[in-house]
């Protein structure tokens, strides 16, 4: 073991643990753990593993950054398993992996992309392009914000060289993600939007078979970039939207900027416009104040947006948000409503996946012998598929929750 990255939370933090393995690449033997803070929970699981790392690794050095690291920096360097801290604007920093002072703006900040070395492929099969980092807005329930800064974009040239990059190397699918990945653009001259990126992108790289974006906010989803999410075959048919709820009290409580209504408005949109996309989303069980009408709100979203990719997650109160303060639902409750969202998913996966039987559909292959198809459907893989290919499969049945 030369280097170890563990990464927690969001595709942002995956996407920056690859460059992360890069730069440490030649160093001696290092473990990171690449902590997440989108709960209190996040925090504690970041903790546990700091914990069983050092233990599997005692002679390594063990250094944590990420966006606990960064909000909770003298908390974590207290920790008697860790060498070091380093925050998120000094992550790709070679001088701050050496303990030194920083030397270099943070390359994975969207400012700087490409003072680190890439090796696009190295663990994963697709590669994940950061186009954007920090957000703007106020959820009650976040402090990313905090652990991220401001928002800011990087420019289409950038983003382009990156993509470039990815498909000398053999990529077949470049996943373009970030923390609030629809606000890109606000912060360049002219204030593009996503859709100019995404266009520009496909035009500059006709070579890349599939593009996929990772969570939006769909309320910010502007008129070009719904053309291309349903109408560029090379923009994969899969939309993971960042809904966090179904309940409008519990929308305007969190801070949302859209209704239920605008949400069921735009699924609809996107399935009429393209039948067969599919829709992922985040939801939050157990939000402060949150009662049973509220909560069959939640459940019902599910039904009500066909949801077939669904990120459930127990509200647990995350210390300095708004959130923390208001009237907490108790425990054990918020955890048996999000059995009940996770069920009423996991239902309406299980129809969607029985739909596909029969269908042909290509697959991207990853290194585990899985894979996915355009609609993110998964695929457990004929022996021998190469890593990274793209086959067509025709599955026959269901075994353990994915297509065969």
């Amino acid at each position: 073991m030369t280097v170890e990255v563990v990464t927690l939370g969001c595709r942002l933090n995956l996407a920056e643990s690859e460059a992360i393995r890069a730069v440490l690449a030649d160093g001696p033997p290092t473990v990171v753990v690449n902590s997440c803070a989108v709960t209190a929970e996040a925090v504690r699981q970041s903790r546990r593993t700091v914990r069983r790392l050092r233990r599997e690794h005692p002679d390594a050095r063990l250094l944590v950054t990420g966006c606990a690291a960064t909000i909770e920096p003298d908390a974590f360097a207290a920790m008697s398993e860790v060498d070091g801290v380093v925050p998120n604007d000094a992550k790709s920093d070679p001088a701050a992996w050496r303990g030194e002072p920083a030397a270099l703006p943070a390359a994975l900040d969207p400012a700087t992309p490409d003072s680190a070395p890439l090796r696009a492929s190295a663990h994963h099969t697709r590669a994940f392009v950061p186009v954007q980092n920090g957000c703007d807005h106020a959820c009650t329930f976040c402090i990313i914000p905090q652990g991220r800064g401001a928002s800011r974009s990087l420019p289409v040239a950038d983003v382009v060289r990156q993509v470039e990059r990815h498909l000398a190397l053999g990529v077949n699918e470049v996943v373009l993600t970030g923390v609030d990945v629809t606000s890109w653009g606000a912060d360049l001259p002219g204030e593009p939007r996503l859709g100019d990126l995404v266009a520009e992108l496909l035009a500059a790289c006709p070579t890349l078979p599939r593009l996929r974006l990772s969570s939006l906010d769909g309320i910010e989803i502007d008129d070009l970039l719904f053309e291309l999410i349903t109408g560029e075959a090379r923009v994969m048919p899969h939309v993971h939207l960042s809904l966090q709820s179904g309940s409008d009290m519990i929308l305007k409580r969190m801070k949302r900027r859209h209704s239920r209504a605008q949400a069921i408005a735009l699924v609809e949109r996107l399935q009429s416009a393209r039948p067969g996309i599919a829709i992922g989303a985040d939801l939050i069980a157990g939000f402060p104040t949150e009662d049973a009408g509220m909560h069959a709100d939640n459940v019902s979203i599910v039904a009500a947006c066909n949801i077939v990719h669904g990120h459930v997650f127990p509200y647990s109160p995350r210390p300095g948000t708004p959130a923390a303060r208001m009237p907490q639902v108790a425990p054990p409750l918020v955890r048996e409503r999000a059995a009940e969202v996770r069920a009423a998913v996991a239902a309406n996966r299980e129809r969607w996946l029985a739909s596909r039987v029969g269908v042909a559909a290509q697959v991207l292959a990853e290194r585990d012998g899985t894979g996915h198809a355009p609609d993110f459907a998964p695929y457990r893989l004929p022996e021998g598929t190469l890593p990274g290919s793209l086959v067509t499969l025709k599955p026959t049945r269901i075994v353990e929750g994915m297509l065969a």
